[in-house]
């Protein structure tokens, strides 16, 4: 795996924090499910920006999924439990740490297996981002244990099955191009 330059490195960190705040002040960033209940999307440009770039990348790239969302709680909440994502313990830390999931278990693969590397990351980065929120809600009092455990054996599943789904389109498509020349436009662009 070719080592990325700083420009690189910044450019994604920007562009999918981008999307990231895109995604958390749109209703983009929530699938409507059964129940008023919503699935997110909003934690899938970490995980990209983890594999594709590292675990510096995806956590800044969580870091601004996690500051937007305290922000949105603070001036904007849409319901009681927005009220404890005002604590950056539930709404910052959690999004720092799970694209270094993320990063590990693409990393596992060695660069070898590009799809399967990215939905595994994927899948097992969302759990860890569910597990780690809810932990967080349930530490703070927001949530009992067992509410915690339904709301994520009911949303965690699917959650995982998109952000598979979406973190495959993204990696195969940017290995694919990056593939064609042995380098991105960018690293063209960098060399000049």
């Amino acid at each position: 795996m070719a080592r990325s330059s700083p420009v690189r490195k910044v450019v994604v960190a920007g562009a999918l924090g981008a999307v990231s705040i895109v995604l958390i002040l749109t209703p983009l960033g929530m699938i409507p499910w059964f129940a008023g209940a919503s699935l997110t999307t909003m934690h899938v440009p970490a995980i990209i920006g983890a594999i594709l770039e590292g675990p510096v990348v995806g956590a800044v790239v969580g870091g601004i999924f996690g500051v937007t969302a305290l922000v949105r709680a603070a001036t904007a909440p849409n319901g009681p439990v927005d009220a404890f994502f005002v604590n950056p313990l539930v709404s910052v830390l959690p999004r720092l740490l799970f694209p270094l999931v993320a990063w590990m278990v693409y990393r596992a693969f060695r660069g070898r297996l590009v799809a399967l590397a990215s939905a595994v990351s994927g899948i097992v980065a969302t759990l860890a981002h569910s597990f780690l929120v809810l932990g967080a809600l349930t530490l703070v009092g927001a949530l009992p244990p067992a509410t915690s455990v339904a709301v994520f054996a009911a949303n965690a599943p699917f959650e995982a099955a998109v952000a598979a789904v979406l973190a495959v389109a993204v990696v195969s498509a940017w290995k694919g191009i990056e593939g064609r020349s042995g380098r991105s436009r960018l690293a063209d662009e960098e060399g000049k």
